[in-house]
Parts: C-alpha cells; sequence; structure tokens
C-alpha cells in the first residue's frame, strides 16, 4: 500500500482547484470571505483575477494579507469533508497591465478559466498573485499537515526554464500528439472523448481543455527538468494504451 505523502496531496489540491473561499481583512480588520476563481503560475503561486467593484478587491488592494481554502475535486462517498483541502496563506501582490508578466500570467488563468475571457479586458478586472508563505492540509482523518511554501512552490530556476518551454511543449503536443492527449483524457483522467487540447504546462501536470472544460492531468512526480518531461509525457501515453 502507498504511503500518504502530504506534500503530493497539497500540491494536486492547490493545482487541481479551480474555485477558492478568499479570506481578507476589512478597513476594521475583521475577516471577509468571498468565493472566487483560482488558477495558478507555472511555479504554483494562486493567481486570481478581480474586480474592483468587489469588497475583497478593495480589501486587498488596503492590506494583502489574505487566505484561499482549496477543495480537490472530487472527494470519497459524496462526504464533502472526505476529499484534500488546503488552507493558503499569504500575501496578495497586484499584476500591473504594463509589466512584463502580466499577459503570461493573464494566459495561465484563461487556460484555467476560459469563461473569463469575455470580461478580462474590462477596466476594473485586474490579476493578483498570492506571494505564499504556508499552506494547513486536511486529507482524511488524522491526515493534517503543514506544508511550507518552499515545498509547495516550484524552485525559480526550475519555474524559470518552464515559463519558458511551455509554449513549446503545449504546441508540440497538440500538434503531433493530439492523440496521446485525447488519452490522457479519457483513460487517465475518466473524461468523455472530446476536443482535447494541452491549454497549459508546468513542472506538476498539464492543464487540459475540450471546449469550456478544463481539467488537470497530474505528473506522477514533479519534474524538475524540462527535458525529463519528454519521458513523463511517454510513460503516462504508454499507461494510458495499457
Amino acid at each position: 500500500m502507498t504511503s500518504f505523502d502530504p506534500v503530493r496531496a497539497a500540491r494536486e489540491t492547490l493545482r487541481a482547484a479551480a474555485t477558492a473561499t478568499l479570506s481578507t481583512l476589512t478597513e476594521a480588520g475583521e475577516p471577509f470571505g468571498s468565493f472566487v476563481s483560482v488558477a495558478t503560475d507555472v511555479d504554483g503561486a494562486p493567481l486570481l483575477l478581480v474586480s474592483r467593484l468587489a469588497v475583497h478587491t478593495r480589501n486587498l488592494d488596503r492590506d494583502g494579507r489574505c487566505s484561499l481554502l482549496l477543495v480537490a475535486p472530487g472527494g470519497e462517498g459524496g462526504d464533502p469533508l472526505a476529499g484534500a483541502r488546503i488552507t493558503l496563506q499569504g500575501r496578495a501582490i497586484r499584476v500591473g497591465r504594463d509589466t512584463p508578466e502580466h499577459e503570461r500570467l493573464l494566459g495561465r488563468f484563461l487556460a484555467r478559466h476560459p469563461e473569463a475571457e469575455g470580461y478580462a479586458a474590462f477596466a476594473d478586472f485586474g490579476l493578483m498573485r498570492i506571494e505564499l508563505r504556508e499552506g494547513h492540509l486536511v486529507a482524511g482523518f488524522g491526515r493534517i499537515h503543514r506544508v511550507d511554501a518552499s515545498e509547495l512552490l516550484v524552485p525559480p530556476d526550475s519555474a524559470e526554464a518552464f515559463r519558458a518551454a511551455e509554449a513549446g511543449v503545449a504546441g508540440h503536443m497538440n500538434e503531433d500528439h493530439l492523440d496521446a492527449v485525447r488519452l490522457y483524457a479519457t483513460r487517465l483522467l475518466g473524461r468523455p472523448d472530446g476536443d482535447w487540447r494541452v491549454v497549459a504546462a508546468d513542472p506538476d501536470g498539464l492543464d487540459l481543455s475540450s471546449g469550456e472544460e478544463v481539467v488537470r492531468l497530474p505528473f506522477r512526480s514533479r519534474q524538475r527538468q524540462v527535458m525529463e518531461l519528454r519521458y513523463e509525457l511517454k510513460a503516462l501515453s504508454e499507461l494510458a494504451r495499457a
């Protein structure tokens, strides 16, 4: 029986969750909870697309301290408390539209949430990146673990290499290996057949999309180097065909 790995569970929950409960601080210092869509940067840092009209955005612009509660999709036996969930603590940093990273980060967010393309360009919407401090994982009875940000996030050198390679990886898979991508979705993730494509890639996995549906394919382990990735993708393809 495979032993439980809290770091892996925390990383997978962070990457797989598409929504989160965001907790911010009001001007009076009171906690304020809201429901938001979330994506991740290549290194695993959460990304939010928020409107200046929202209370939580005004709170974060005044005091960036916040937490995010993310719940892994699925769960066991219909019990909402049986699945993995992680509370992340950190600070929200606004990403200016005139910064070099804005276009790439917005692309990551829209790959996870294609429905947001209709309003992402509105003047009152902007990106925020959460600089993580730590996470608190609850993955079932007796499985409660503190996970440091250094364990959640991809090391800077590796993250930078994957940022540079991401578009090439997605393009290569979509141009030359669509049959494998379809098998990832249908055989490994149990999704219906469709026009599945790779829309995002990072050291922890791939985001696959068919129409408006986006699903997460986790790698068997975090990829340390871009050159390792082709071996992992080949192994997953063989697993899907078995």
